[in-house]
């Protein structure tokens, strides 16, 4: 890579600012391209790091109307909080601009200008729903309807959140507009098109032969985009909020938001270096990189390099993408319209100080290659049981050793013994591991060679037990603790990328400026060199902390099945086939009162009902046990079939059947007279 490029420009994916960010979007897109950059700069290369909130589309809007305010009120808002919580976590961009921006508006309708003067756009004309109250075009997430597939009644336009089915408009049942609930009509509208399949060989000969070193989860999904033919992609879209579309003809139209932000990387570079942004985008000597996780993949692998291609000029494409897959929440899909998401602003408020142990964690389960999971259990295991018993374990002997015995200054190292020499030979092993990991973007493994190093100095400290060799050889002593300290230098540059703020604190605590290029080298502290004061790198998560999150989220959970049983119990069984009303005046339904109630034995479902019906006194076996006890059920009037044919239930003669309603989620509840009335009243 250092000869072929003299430069590295990193993006992140925009995050919309309608909300916070959550671990999904760290574990998938931010923390990575962190210790990435993070990385490079440590090797002294030339890195610029791009990023800010991607501030237009329909999901600000909704979250406008919802909350009374105008859209650019709830950017404002979530802009700052976004921003405040990357810096928090110790994620820091050369930028991190805004999509609003005055820069970024002349910058992405200049862009479209240009398409559009030179013919690279097709116009079509379809038709697309319209509410006729609010007197506008829906966007799908404007349209609420029955999803088709689970018959939840909130389903959106494109999406049914409940069961996770891709939808259209169309097949929605009984759709309404989310403005107005009027229901939408179809009416015409014209927009520009992008034609992609104009751009199909090209993208083919250039990523499927030129970029085979792309992630298989990446490259596979392209090549299945391109083998399924590509087709015109829409650009503009008529909405209120958004880059108007710089053309006559095209009033109420803004570039729809998948063509405004990408271009928001070119403008932030611009806000950041009006003089000299197109060295960073226009020469062959910048290697461009998107982070993005796997939803993004088809925007910055086909359309946004077909946009720039497009539009000419030298613009540099991708030469990498490493997107990830998602990260669930305690085996549950993140969804932030039902709030089960772990957000970055309110982790930091909860776990003030623990900032590493959030990156670190996220980096250890990071869905690379395939989706993964994030637990609380499992968060506070690896800070417990690695972070604090191994990393700082090590450390803080090492440290604390080298202030009881020598002053606080690196002793002098003596004669190596075997076992010396192999903890000192693996480092360099595991930094040229390390560094092939991160070049090649794999940074779970990357972190593992980076922990292997305090494992390394955890094994050898407990093995040689200086405190026990003080106390007959001192100058052995010394040089056990002089390697020690080499191994905590070497691990303050190691986890520089990954855990910067215990690196910074180890740096302070050993005095000294360290650079990745001599890590590995036996000797990074001299002998005499005089140490900080000792602090604990990482503390303990107690069972309380992690009980309270656990609780936080069963509660969502418990309301979120409490909601789904809610929407179940509203939907209604199909009609039955029609019967006569000869056949109806056969069922001879009374009222009864129930006498005695007994659970059948060996059963969970029913119960024997001795019932008054007012003709006689008889046994009906019904399953309604899991609704009801005995208690419940003595003293109750109901209503029954009373001449419907005798049947033995468990040993047991019933005769009768009891009234029940049964709702959408399976649950019964009884038919019983408003009024009290005397048994054996008919019902008809």
């Amino acid at each position: 890579m250092d000869k072929q490029f003299k430069r590295t420009l990193v993006t992140c994916a925009l995050p919309y600012a309608n909300g916070p960010i959550h671990i999904g979007h760290l574990a998938g897109v931010y923390v990575p391209a962190d210790i990435y950059v993070r990385y490079l700069r440590m090797r002294g290369r030339e890195v610029l790091y791009v990023c800010g909130s991607d501030e237009h589309g329909v999901p600000i809007t909704i979250k406008a109307r919802q909350q009374g305010c105008s859209p650019q009120d709830i950017v404002d808002r979530y802009h700052a909080i976004i921003k405040d919580s990357f810096e928090g976590l110790g994620i820091h961009f050369d930028i991190y601009g805004r999509t609003t921006s005055k820069v970024h508006a002349a910058n992405a309708a200049g862009f479209f200008k240009k398409l559009y003067d030179e013919g690279k756009f097709i116009t079509k004309e379809s038709e697309q729903y319209y509410d006729p109250e609010a007197k506008q075009f829906l966007a799908d997430r404007y349209i609420v309807g029955t999803c088709p597939k689970c018959g939840n009644e909130g389903a959106y336009g494109d999406q049914c959140e409940k069961c996770g089915s891709t939808l259209s408009p169309e097949e929605l049942i009984n759709p309404k507009s989310k403005l107005s609930g009027a229901e939408p009509v179809k009416k015409k509208t014209t927009h520009w098109y992008l034609p992609l399949q104009d751009y199909e060989p090209w993208l083919r000969e250039w990523i499927l032969e030129g970029h085979q070193e792309w992630r298989s989860n990446v490259y596979g999904q392209v090549k299945s985009w391109l083998d399924g033919g590509l087709q015109p992609r829409a650009v503009t879209r008529d909405l209120d909020w958004g880059v108007p579309v710089p053309v006559e003809g095209a009033e109420g139209k803004v570039l729809y938001v998948w063509f405004d932000a990408p271009i928001g990387y070119i403008s932030n570079t611009q806000e950041l270096l009006p003089n000299s942004w197109e060295r960073w985008w226009k020469s062959p000597d910048t290697r461009l990189v998107h982070f993005i996780g796997k939803d993004n993949i088809v925007f910055h692998c086909i359309v946004f390099p077909a946009m720039l291609k497009a539009y000419g000029d030298g613009y540099v494409l991708p030469d990498n993408v490493p997107a990830n897959e998602f990260l669930n929440l305690e085996g549950d899909k993140i969804s932030t319209s039902r709030g089960w998401a772990v957000w970055a602003h309110e982790y930091l408020q909860d776990f003030p100080g623990k900032e590493d142990v959030l990156r670190y964690v996220l980096t250890a389960n990071a869905p690379e290659t395939k989706d993964n999971d994030f637990s609380w259990k499992d968060f506070q295991q690896r800070n417990n049981s690695e972070l604090v018993a191994i990393f700082g374990n090590f450390v803080n002997r090492a440290m604390v050793l080298t202030h009881k015995y020598f002053d606080g200054k690196v002793p002098p190292c003596g004669p190596l013994e075997d076992i010396d020499k192999e903890a000192l030979a693996e480092i360099p092993l595991l930094k040229a591991s390390m560094e092939k990991n991160i070049e090649g973007f794999r940074f779970r493994e990357a972190l593992k060679d980076a922990m292997g190093i305090a494992r390394v100095g955890n094994k050898y400290i407990s093995d040689t037990e200086p405190w026990k060799i003080a106390k007959t050889d001192l100058d052995r002593t010394a040089t056990i603790l002089n390697i020690s300290l080499q191994i905590c230098a070497a691990l303050a540059i190691a986890f520089e990328p990954f855990t910067p703020f215990a690196a910074k604190r180890l740096r302070e605590m050993l005095s000294s400026a360290l650079d990745w290029e001599i890590l590995g080298r036996p000797q990074l502290l001299p002998a005499g060199h005089r140490l900080g004061e000792t602090e604990l790198l990482f503390a303990k998560i107690e069972d309380e902390a992690i009980d309270a999150q656990l609780a936080r989220l069963e509660k969502i959970r418990a309301e979120r099945e409490a909601e789904a049983r809610a929407e179940a119990a509203k939907q209604v069984a199909p009609q039955k086939e029609e019967c006569s009303f000869e056949a109806f005046d056969k069922m001879d339904i009374r009222t009864a009162t129930v006498l005695e109630a007994e659970r059948v034995p060996k059963t969970d479902k029913l119960l024997k009902l001795t019932i008054d019906t007012g003709i006689d006194r008889r046994v009906i076996v019904s399953g309604i046990a899991e609704y009801y006890t005995p208690e419940d059920m003595v003293g109750k009037q109901i209503c029954i079939l009373a001449n419907l044919q005798p049947r033995t239930i468990r040993g047991i003669e019933s005769k009768g059947m009891i009234l029940m309603a049964k709702q959408g989620d399976g649950s019964m509840r009884f038919i019983t007279p408003q009024e009290a009335v005397a048994n054996g009243a008919q019902v008809g």
